[in-house]
Formats: C-alpha cells, sequence, structure tokens
C-alpha cells in the first residue's frame, strides 16, 4: 500500500526554483510509490510565484497552492499548508532547493522507528560561516532552555505525523520551534542527517535582526511550553518575591524612623536613603505582577480560542480535498 504523504512548501519569491523543486518531488514519489500531494503557500510574492504554482496546479492534479493576501511571515504560511494537507504524513520542506527531496524515504524511515516529528539536521551545511556560527549559538540556546535536543532547530526541512498540527499552534516566528511545542504535548521527536545543497536562486533572508527574533520568540516559547497552563507559577513568583523584598523594605524604614526619632538623631534622614525608592518600586512591581498573574490565569481558565493569523486571497487544485490523483487516508 502506497504510504501518503502531504508536501507543504511555504515560499516567498522563489519563482525561479518552484518548476524544478516540483520534478524533483514527482521524481521521489515515483522512486518510492508515494501517494502524495503538493501544497505551495505563496506568503505575499511579489514576482511570478503564483502564475507558476497555478500552472503547475493545471498540469497535476497533486499539486494544490494556497495564496495569501500578504506576507504573513513562514509560521502562518506553514499553518496555511497544514490546514489544506490531508494525509497522515506532513513534509515541509523550503522552496530554494536547498533542501534534498530524496531525503524524504531517510526521515520516513527515522519516523517509523517510533517518532512523531522528525527534524533535519543539515550537518554539512552549505552556508556562510557567519549562518553556521549564528546557527550554532542559536541551537545551544534553544537546547539549554528547552532540553529538546536537536541539532539544528532551525532547518525548515521536517517530517510530521498529521496529529502534530492538531495540537500545535503557529503564529509569529514559532515555526523554528515545532519540535518544542510538539514535545511539550507529548510527542516523541527525532532527527535525521539530511543533505543540504548549496543555494542555486535567490538570497538568504536571515540576518542579525532574525537572531533576535529568534531569541525573544525563544523566549515565549519557554513560557508557553513550561507555565501557559499555570501563569502563576512564574509570574505570582517572581511578583512575590518582590512584593516580600518591598515589604521587607518597608519594616526596615520604620524601625529606622522610630530609632532615630528616639535614639540617634545624627542618622541619614529617612528620605535620603535609597532604599526608601526602591522598596516603594519593589511593591509596586510585585503587586503589579502577582496582579498579572491573577488576569493571565483568568484568560487560561477561560480557554479562549486562538483566531487565524492569516487571510487566503484564493486557492488552486481544490484544496478542500484530496486530488483524484491520489487516494485518502
Amino acid at each position: 500500500m502506497p504510504t501518503n504523504i502531504s508536501i507543504v512548501i511555504p515560499l516567498l519569491n522563489e519563482a525561479p526554483s518552484l518548476r524544478e523543486l516540483h520534478a524533483d518531488l514527482l521524481s521521489v514519489a515515483e522512486a518510492n510509490d508515494y501517494c502524495f500531494e503538493i501544497v505551495f503557500v505563496d506568503d505575499g510574492s511579489s514576482d511570478q510565484s503564483w502564475e507558476i504554482i497555478e500552472e503547475l496546479a493545471a498540469q497535476d492534479a497533486r499539486v494544490k497552492g494556497v495564496q495569501l493576501r500578504r506576507n504573513f511571515g513562514k509560521a502562518a504560511a506553514l499553518s496555511a499548508g497544514t490546514g489544506v494537507a490531508q494525509h497522515a504524513y506532513v513534509v515541509t520542506i523550503d522552496a530554494d532547493l536547498q533542501d534534498d527531496p530524496s531525503e524524504i524515504p531517510n526521515l520516513l524511515s527515522t519516523l517509523e522507528t517510533g517518532y512523531d516529528v522528525v527534524s533535519g539536521w543539515k550537518k554539512d551545511r552549505q552556508d556562510p560561516w557567519s549562518r553556521r556560527w549564528a546557527s550554532r549559538i542559536f541551537n545551544g540556546m534553544v537546547n539549554t532552555l528547552t532540553q529538546v535536543k536537536l541539532h539544528d532547530h532551525n532547518c525548515g526541512f521536517k517530517l510530521y505525523r498529521r496529529e502534530v498540527f492538531d495540537e500545535v499552534d503557529l503564529y509569529g516566528g514559532f515555526h523554528r520551534f515545532v519540535p518544542v511545542l510538539a514535545a511539550a504535548r507529548g510527542f516523541r521527536i527525532g532527527e535525521a542527517v539530511v543533505n543540504h545543497r548549496p543555494r542555486k536562486h535567490g538570497r538568504s533572508r536571515y540576518g542579525p535582526f532574525r537572531m533576535v527574533q529568534g531569541f525573544l520568540d525563544l523566549m515565549t516559547v519557554c513560557f508557553l511550553t513550561g507555565y501557559s497552563q499555570r501563569p502563576q507559577q512564574l509570574l505570582g513568583l517572581v511578583g512575590l518575591t518582590s512584593f516580600l523584598g518591598g515589604i521587607s523594605g518597608m519594616v526596615f524604614m520604620a524601625i529606622y524612623w522610630v530609632l532615630r526619632m528616639n535614639f540617634y538623631p545624627d542618622w541619614t534622614p529617612l528620605h535620603q536613603r535609597p532604599v526608601v525608592i526602591y522598596s516603594v518600586a519593589a511593591l509596586l512591581v510585585g503587586t503589579q505582577l502577582l496582579t498579572m498573574g491573577f488576569l493571565a490565569e483568568l484568560m487560561v481558565a477561560r480557554d479562549q480560542k486562538r483566531s487565524r493569523r492569516y487571510a487566503v486571497r484564493t486557492m488552486v487544485g481544490n484544496p478542500h480535498q484530496s486530488s483524484s490523483a491520489s487516494t485518502t487516508d
């Protein structure tokens, strides 16, 4: 029985590579007897990417296309693509041809050893040294803070069981942290070495600002995976510590004032001591954090469903059901 795979490809201005990527994916599917669909997600391209996707969808019933109204970011594009994907296995792959589609069988064989997510590891990475070192620093931070140990969290070439995307909410820059978010929901995470090819077209969009964005997103992920259901345990702990520090300072000032007024008139006047400002500030900050913790607990208790973070302009290739060239799972 053929293996059913959905291949989700987020893209932005990748027109020169789309036909070649489609041909590579066809070769892999035919060589391995895969029953598959290809979902291209155009994340607000300004080149001919969408016209090429429409052309490929007209030629191949297995091709589907989703065009977003503007550039919403890779996480939103992945969310849109996985929302359309129909099959039991979902492969995410970048459109720049650096990810090698011939590695899909390798990812699948690793997944079948007992994992729910398999992340690609670009061990021999074909990128400038500056990107390689930035990636090592970033991966080291993620491994340390999340305890999900992968060599290459930022690799876009991954294989998932379809149910992962029923549990993980993608937005902002969270496409880098799907394995971390999935692990927090109890899914099993693995990795496999994949071939990484030199860039043929376009240029990398990775830079120092992306590094800063990634670090801020990492802080958010650490909070969500550790305290999303119990935010008061973090906010309340910090707030209570600050509040008690402020109260202790107030008690010290009261004792100091009594001693100065009755026994030590030569001591420095109370209003000239920095402890006054520090104690009042700690008291206010502690009160605010405790209040924020209570409000966060109320929001969690209400379990408000997150709204969709992208807007679709149009679709091609009958995206609401499996194509006629493939069987349903």
